[in-house]
């Protein structure tokens, strides 16, 4: 069904009938719930406090009761990629988003001061996610308020002698600050 087809649809219901659709949508589909959820109740402070605690124990774990060692750090990307796309969905706000994608390099480096790290994946991997950050951040117009911490990330991979830290310089190399 094409977009025109669901207008021309919708517009001969009657106000009853849309809430009826609608209603059985919200109970039907998560997503739509979700949807609702967050437009009418936009908890954006509960939602980051909440995607940062999942980032920061992919690469910190929290130790589980009764145990006397933590788990092992599993230092997912596709966490903090999950939650990211989740709030562009929603329509959280660009600063909110941007926060988020800084935070999870930001903890990966914090973690990387402390750890050795042999797999290369890690470092591109963190070096895709600065890039798509640095992206957004300039396409959202909000690169003044965010500055620092892009250029503190790649100082960290200049003072930690990341193998790849020219290509965070490349990057800072293209924006006019």
């Amino acid at each position: 069904m094409s977009k025109r087809d669901l207008k021309k649809y919708l517009g001969e219901l009657t106000k009853e009938q849309l809430e009826e659709q609608i209603i059985e949508l919200y109970e039907k589909f998560s997503p739509v719930k979700v949807y609702y959820d967050f437009v009418f109740n936009p908890k954006e402070d509960k939602l980051l406090q909440e995607c940062k605690t999942k980032i920061s124990q992919e690469y910190f774990p929290v130790r589980k009761p009764g145990t006397k060692s933590r788990s092992k750090a599993k230092m997912r990307r596709s966490v903090a990629q999950k939650y990211i796309k989740h709030f562009i969905l929603l329509g959280v706000d660009p600063f909110v988003i941007a926060d988020v994608m800084l935070y999870n390099i930001e903890i990966a480096q914090t973690f990387s001061s402390g750890n050795y790290i042999k797999q290369e994946l890690f470092y591109k991997s963190i070096f895709n996610s600065f890039e798509q950050a640095v992206n957004f951040i300039i396409s959202n117009g909000i690169l003044s308020e965010f500055k620092s911490r892009i250029v503190s990330i790649k100082e960290e991979t200049t003072q930690q002698k990341w193998k790849n830290k020219h290509d965070f310089e490349v990057v800072l190399e293209k924006i006019d600050f």
